[in-house]
């Protein structure tokens, strides 16, 4: 039994050819895309402009140096501003992404109600229906009963 022919073999080729998991690697791609617009937009417009309000502080140059205390010639450097950043991209994303989910939800929400109204039509009609049927069911059976009377 060649590897060609195993049951994981086949799992996984299905696994990969499922929708599923081409809309998650497209959802991938369009994200680093977003990503890299998020970054910039707080890198380029947001961070310089906090900056300004901040007193002029360039927040990229925004570094905590740690001294080498065991006699090293090298420093430990903390960029407190890249992390600044980084930290406003995470809040830009997740804002983006709740505003986007929130309103997926509230879309399939109303489509919930309009199918449930249109069952509820649907089901109006039925009863109507029925109630129809069962009268001419009973106008039956009088005609019935009176002919068996004569």
């Amino acid at each position: 039994m060649g590897i060609r022919n195993s049951s994981f073999v086949k799992e996984f080729k299905e696994f990969i050819n499922k929708g599923s998991v081409m809309d998650l690697a497209i959802g991938m791609v369009i994200g680093a895309a977003f990503s890299k617009i998020v970054s910039s937009l707080v890198a380029d417009i947001i961070m310089p402009v906090v900056g300004l309000i901040g007193g002029g502080i360039d927040f990229t140059d925004l570094v905590i140096t740690i001294p080498n205390f065991f006699g090293g010639d090298t420093a430990a450097h903390i960029y407190i501003g890249v992390f600044l950043q980084n930290v406003v991209d995470f809040l830009i994303v997740a804002l983006t992404l709740f505003i986007v989910i929130r309103g997926l939800n509230r879309m399939k929400e109303r489509a919930a109600k309009k199918l449930g109204k249109e069952e509820e039509k649907k089901e109006e009609k039925e009863d109507k229906k029925d109630a129809d049927t069962d009268k001419i069911l009973k106008d039956i059976l009088k005609e019935l009963k009176k002919q068996n009377k004569r």
